[in-house]
């Protein structure tokens, strides 16, 4: 009696599981359409312009490394700086994506900080 329950509540814990499973697994596609679209945010985030500096990584296993000359719907350019020779990157072609502009929010961020610590400095420095 007691293996009968045990096996109808296992088969009912793998039908679940299994269930589940599928209703959450993402495609492959879908993956990757939600990867290239964090790439995108993250490309707009950056910017464009000079201060732009980017390093991506083709899925290819090309390398590139310049600045963000221009941002579209459905691609991005990257201009090396020292060729000035630009290369146009689709969203989805990206693997990664590494860029370090300091936005305007990052700056004051960073300004704040400071001045917080310099008046915990001083405080400490004059108790």
């Amino acid at each position: 009696m007691f293996k009968k329950y045990l096996n109808l509540i296992l088969a009912i814990l793998l039908i679940n599981l299994s269930l589940t499973t599928f209703a959450l697994g993402e495609t492959t596609a879908e993956k990757e359409a939600k990867f290239a679209e964090k790439v995108k945010t993250q490309i707009i985030k950056l910017g464009t312009g000079k201060e732009s500096k980017v390093e991506v990584k083709l899925k290819d296993g090309t390398k590139l490394k310049g600045y963000v000359s221009q941002v579209n719907e459905n691609s991005f350019i990257v201009t090396d700086e020292k060729t000035g020779t630009s290369t146009e990157v689709s969203y989805p072609q990206a693997k990664q994506v590494k860029g370090n502009n300091l936005s305007t929010g990052v700056k004051v961020t960073i300004a704040l900080v400071v001045v917080f610590g310099l008046a915990i400095l001083w405080g400490a420095a004059h108790n």
